[in-house]
């Protein structure tokens, strides 16, 4: 049964109110890879009545009033996205469809966050405490750089005019918070929260705030690796910033220290909770979504990523930390997946983040935190890491011999150092090309010139050739004609037209093809490479400046260097070498 969209999915449950509405700007589709099917679901099954509103039309006030007010808060997130993001093109261009809803009709409104808390400020007065939550919540929870502005921002906090903000994954503070709203008690120290304040809090870290920010790029860059060194949930203190200009009342953002991590039985918890599998009724008059057959039977085995590349936020949304689901749990949703009336044999994808990263993670963090001056794979894995593939494989190799699945696939990224510091490793990929490869498999080398990919936090092209080397052997052992998908940036931070050029060359030399998959560098709020390519500045040696491209035909010049030749679909992804 799906969480309720309308009065007459409340009344057929018997609810005459909600506790909580949640509202997102995409459609309600009820599994585990949407976020607002998590929240809602785990709120459900902690007791609370929960409805959802999906994609509303902030002009439609009746969107917002078919569930009526809810008894203790309003949910919001803009969705999977950054709705930025998922409206316009790294040239600023409006997209042309949006795969998280109906038909692909790009209907969600710019901003969407504020668009949605402002809706309900309109409609309801004074009503219930409004939560964000979410991606675009996460990610611009302080002062940051947007790209769309192309300036510095506020909190969303103060932009929305919502309560509070929910930050991370948010099961764990979202319950807590249900929890203290439902008794009356003040939710103000709950970890992975935020909120306003006239006044500082009498203790925590205090980041450079509005007016010291704006008129400083390095004491813009100062605050960032502050904030970035708290978000670890062992050792991360509280920060607050003010964000309101001196000669203004002050306002102060107080961020609250990360949520503790959830357990492993935690976990596999809120993953084997009731989910549809589906998209909600309402929808399907509606037209389909696209990335409804992506996820519907793909498994998410982890949570985090610790490869920290700079232009992603992963980091600072599901943290550096690897979440692992027991191998059992994962098994047992495999089997549901089986069940559905729906299920033609295939398993798409088993991963995360990045596919190779399930149980696999140094012992350290869980008792002092993430190293704050070493990242765990860059520039070299760290020696503590000590990988091995030998579960995944074990775990693939299970699913694959259950009954009624044809194949499974792992279509998430695989890091190719993190599978060469596994003295097994060759015996993980010989696995994943016999029988995890769906025809093509994704690699992320993102570039070839190492003062690039230094800026970017991605080790050398060593391994990435090794992995080539032994795809394509194993490959031709197995009988297959499988391709490696290799995926590139232009216009990154640092990134020249000669550096481009030298890329190509680089390409056509050793990987023998003319990328299909290169897109150009969008500045998302809250990563490294955003403070880059904002400050013009390498932050790690902020007494160096760097070149950003910022022209649009610029940006679009240096993509079309890597694919200007490029070859019809037959010849697209491997061009054998010259005898």
């Amino acid at each position: 049964m799906f969480l309720p969209m309308t009065k007459s999915e409340m009344e057929a449950r018997g609810w005459k109110e909600l506790d909580i509405i949640l509202i997102t700007g995409d459609a309600y589709i009820d599994s585990p890879f949407s976020g607002v099917a998590v929240i809602g679901r785990v709120l459900e099954d902690a007791g609370y009545r929960v409805g959802i509103i999906a994609c509303p039309d902030p002009k439609n006030d009746h969107d917002f009033q078919r569930l009526g007010e809810p008894r203790l808060f309003w949910g919001i997130t803009a969705g999977a996205m950054d709705s930025m993001v998922a409206n316009y093109t790294p040239l600023k261009k409006p997209r042309k469809q949006d795969d998280m809803l109906p038909a692909g009709k790009n209907t969600r409104p710019d901003r969407a966050t504020i668009v949605y808390t402002n809706t309900i400020r309109r409609i309801f007065g004074k009503t219930a405490p409004i939560v964000l939550g979410g991606i675009e919540a996460s990610l611009r929870r302080i002062i940051h750089y947007d790209y769309w502005d192309d300036d510095l921002r506020r909190s969303l906090l103060m932009d929305s005019k919502a309560d509070f903000l929910i930050y991370g994954m948010g099961e764990k503070s979202v319950l807590e918070l249900a929890e203290k709203l439902k008794k009356g008690e003040d939710p103000r120290t709950i970890r992975g929260l935020c909120y306003l304040s006239s006044q500082p809090p009498s203790d925590g870290v205090e980041l450079p705030g509005w007016d010291e920010v704006k008129s400083d790029k390095l004491l813009f860059i100062q605050m960032f690796h502050e904030f970035y060194r708290e978000q670890d949930p062992i050792r991360g203190r509280r920060l607050f910033q003010r964000q309101t200009p001196h000669n203004d009342p002050p306002r102060y953002l107080v961020h609250n220290p990360p949520a503790f991590p959830l357990t492993q039985p935690e976990l596999d918890h809120i993953y084997e909770l009731p989910y549809e599998y589906d998209a909600h009724p309402i929808h399907h008059k509606q037209g389909p979504i696209r990335a409804l057959e992506t996820i519907r039977f793909s498994i998410t085995t982890h949570r985090g990523c610790y490869g920290e590349c700079r232009f992603c936020a992963i980091a600072v949304h599901q943290g550096r930390q690897i979440l692992s689901r027991s191998f059992e749990s994962i098994v047992r949703e495999a089997r549901r997946l089986t069940a559905h009336p729906l299920f033609r044999g295939y398993i798409h994808d088993v991963g995360g983040p990045t596919a190779n990263m399930w149980q696999m993670d140094c012992e350290k963090k869980t008792k002092t935190g993430a190293c704050p001056t070493r990242s765990c794979l860059f520039p070299s894995p760290c020696e503590q890491l000590s990988p091995s593939h030998n579960s995944q494989r074990k775990l693939l190799e299970t699913l694959r011999h259950l009954p009624r699945v044809k194949a499974v696939f792992v279509s998430s990224g695989i890091r190719p150092d993190l599978v060469y510091a596994d003295p097994a490793g060759e015996s993980y990929i010989k696995q994943i090309v016999f029988f995890h490869t769906s025809g093509q498999l994704k690699l992320a080398p993102e570039h070839t010139e190492k003062p690039i990919l230094a800026l970017m936090g991605k080790p050398d092209l060593s391994s990435l050739l090794q992995f080539r080397r032994d795809f394509l052997r194993f490959s031709k052992q197995a009988g297959k004609k499988q391709f490696l998908t290799y995926y590139f940036i232009a216009a990154h931070p640092g990134c020249t037209l000669q550096d481009m050029q030298r890329a190509k060359d680089f390409i056509q030399k050793h990987l023998h093809l003319t990328p299909e998959q290169v897109q150009i560098f969008t500045p998302t709020p809250l990563t490294y490479a955003s403070v880059m390519y904002y400050t013009e500045r390498d932050p790690f040696h902020p007494e160096k400046t760097i070149f950003v491209e910022k022209s649009p035909a610029g940006k679009q010049k240096q993509k079309d260097i890597l694919q200007e030749e490029k070859k019809s679909p037959s010849r697209l992804h491997k061009r054998p070498p010259k005898s």
